[in-house]
């Protein structure tokens, strides 16, 4: 793993249970409280770690709602 990626990884980690769902399956991370994570934590650069969190949530739900067949 790439050291400069850590802070997302860490950021990521701290969202595990931030994920909003329907009845259709996981629908991405809830925002409101990324949000408030990045503020709690004193993250500078809040954009870049959205935009880096938001290419996780991208590969995580592909594999979250990936049908078997």
């Amino acid at each position: 793993m790439f050291e400069e990626n850590w802070a997302v990884v860490e950021m990521f980690l701290r969202l595990q249970t931030q994920w909003r769902t329907s009845m259709s399956g996981v629908l991405g991370l809830d925002y409101v409280a990324v949000e408030w994570m990045l503020r709690l934590y004193g993250v500078e650069d809040q954009r870049s770690m959205l935009e880096n969190l938001q290419v996780m949530e991208g590969a995580a739900l592909t594999l979250i709602n990936k049908k078997e067949g």
